[in-house]
């Protein structure tokens, strides 16, 4: 079984953020560069949000605010569910289906220390899932 803490150790524990008073667009630019499909947004050192291409589509343009005046904190995930290093990746996954987010920020002693998001969840089962494949073909085959 694989843990949080062995997610970070694989994909790094970069951690991409702004601020809740940085606009929806230069969020977003962010976003691009990294090629990432959501941010932490962080007020001085506390977490206090997510902002995602889902908070864009839903709270940005569905109704009809700019992207260049809109604060990220008008629009942000602001109910965080957060897991630890501890955490196994079955309960990310089961976090993620029941909360319906893609990204969870990994916190140690209130730290933000990574994100997991879904594909990395996804990734480590089916990399999981081949190496059980794997090493049974390799005892039926003796």
């Amino acid at each position: 079984m694989k843990f949080v803490a062995d997610l970070l150790d694989t994909k790094g524990s970069d951690v991409w953020s702004v601020a809740p008073i940085s606009t929806v667009y230069e969020a977003l630019e962010i976003m691009a560069n990294k090629d990432v499909g959501a941010l932490v947004v962080i007020d001085g050192d506390k977490l206090v949000g997510v902002f995602s291409e889902r908070d864009y589509a839903r709270g940005l343009a569905l109704q009809g605010k700019r992207s260049r005046e809109t604060p990220v904190s008008e629009i942000m995930t602001q109910a965080i569910v957060t897991v630890t290093c501890s955490h196994s990746v079955k309960h990310c996954m089961e976090v993620m289906t029941n909360y319906r987010v893609r990204h969870l920020p990994v916190l140690e002693d209130e730290k933000l220390v990574g994100v997991v998001s879904i594909g990395d969840v996804v990734f480590s089962i089916m990399s999981d899932q081949d190496t059980m494949i794997h090493q049974l073909e390799t005892y039926i085959e003796g």
